[in-house]
């Protein structure tokens, strides 16, 4: 048995009942086989892959909080630090009911590769509570947040792991918990990225997973011949990354047709109007059919529908899992050119594997979306240096960092002898990083 699969083996018996983080070590392990076998000597002897694949902590605990009401509510808090090899822990913390321990270790795995592939000193780590903001007053989000940040503030620190906004967890809920921290902590550090711009957050951060998913796709594009102005989109998701992502495409000349939300989705021909649409979901929170209410072009479906409308391009912003073999076989019939992922993991192996099949050019989330984290990573620069940078300079960065992204995964897949399989690109870029880190500084 080859080295990967013995590991892969041993990742499923010791994680019981956690599939999408069976899911994130396999799509991961197998496209790196090129450069495992390459290695496999030295690699075994290691245990890299062994090291790799579990993570170096992993906290739950219990969060308990009082409501509007008077009456006690507990949930569950998680926070996995999963490599360090390369600098700090680094990955956001996402409420929302869907969240259990399998969920943050897939997505701590894939923040190891996400970060690495920034070229920025970051490790991986993710967190978060099975708290669900949503309908909640704002005393409630505090208490909960205030709650949930008295015992994790135990593991963080700047120079240890920095956490961020993931889904349900905005400019909000990032305030309640850094005030906290500084409560407990006596400390005023950059312990949390996504902050408020009066207290040390950066310009860009909240354009930056859009903005980054935009640069990438355009370079991605641009590298294969094709001009990103005139094509039409698919967005799916209509949250932070989605509504900046419709912007920036836009700003490139592109025409963004929809967005959806966890009851169902709109199509506008005429184009997504990007300030109604941050009207109804970022100041009025509320569902997308006010968004199809205020708009005569807009046309509001219920359930999910996104991937069936006819599109050049195809953008998955909202959570894992959400792009299926059906969908992607309709994507392909319907002429779609590319794909690239806003969220993470938001394409299941075999919907990717038919993307890839059919030629349709593929970014996976943990280049595709870097750039928030890559922000983030700017933000923890500024608070060190005790800076603010400007838009301009911030978004620069950004762009930079997010074409160096595309040809680093690029390289990678024409030195293994995959060009074109940018999946399998994106993991040996951010791979062999982490693996001559790991193996320089010995057994730890």
């Amino acid at each position: 048995m080859s080295y990967v699969d013995e590991v892969l083996e041993r990742v499923i018996a010791k994680n019981p009942a956690e599939p999408e983080f069976h899911q994130a070590v396999k799509e991961v392990l197998e496209s790196l086989r090129p450069a495992i076998e390459a290695n496999e000597e030295t690699y075994r002897r290691e245990a890299l892959l062994e090291r790799l694949t579990e993570p170096d902590r992993q906290f739950k605990f219990r969060v308990p909080w009082v409501d509007d009401k008077g009456q006690v509510q507990v949930n569950t808090g998680y926070r996995v630090q999963f490599n360090n090899s390369i600098g700090p822990y680094k990955g956001g913390l996402r409420l929302h009911p869907s969240v259990n321990l399998g969920i943050i270790k897939f997505l701590g795995f894939e923040q190891i590769f996400k970060n690495s592939l920034t070229g920025l000193p970051i490790g991986g780590g993710k967190g978060g509570s099975d708290f669900d903001p949503k309908g909640k007053s704002d005393r409630e989000v505090m208490a909960f947040c205030q709650s949930f940040m008295t015992e994790l503030c135990k593991y963080i620190g700047a120079d240890t792991d920095v956490p961020a906004g993931d889904i349900g967890t905005g400019a909000r809920e990032i305030g309640y918990m850094f005030g906290q921290f500084k409560k407990i902590r006596g400390t005023y550090e950059g312990v949390l990225t996504g902050k408020g711009l009066s207290y040390g957050g950066s310009l860009a951060r909240t354009e930056a997973t859009g903005y980054g998913l935009l640069y990438l796709t355009e370079e991605m594009l641009k590298c294969n011949g094709h001009d990103i102005k005139g094509k039409t989109v698919c967005i799916s998701g209509s949250g932070n990354v989605a509504i900046y992502a419709a912007q920036k495409a836009h700003q490139l000349g592109a025409k963004v047709v929809t967005v959806s939300d966890s009851t169902g989705w709109v199509y506008d021909p005429e184009g997504i109007d990007v300030a109604l649409l941050k009207e109804v979901k970022e100041v009025k929170r509320a569902r997308l059919t006010e968004y199809a209410a205020a708009r005569q072009s807009a046309e509001y479906h219920e359930g999910r529908g996104v991937w069936s409308v006819k599109c050049d391009i195809a953008l998955p912003c909202a959570t894992q899992n959400e792009l299926f073999l059906e969908d992607a076989k309709a994507l392909v019939a319907n002429g779609c050119i590319a794909v690239a992922e806003g969220a993470n993991m938001p394409t299941t192996l075999d919907a990717t594997e038919y993307l890839q099949q059919n030629k349709v050019l593929f970014a996976p989330g943990k280049a595709a979306n870097a750039g928030g984290v890559a922000t983030s990573a700017l933000e923890m620069s500024q608070n060190s240096e005790r800076l603010s940078w400007t838009f301009e300079e911030v978004d620069s960065k950004l762009q930079g960092i997010m074409v160096n992204i595309f040809h680093n995964l690029d390289d990678a897949a024409k030195r293994y002898g995959k060009e074109g399989d940018y999946v399998t690109g994106a993991n040996i870029a951010g791979f062999e990083k982490v693996a001559e880190a790991m193996i320089a500084q010995g057994v730890c």
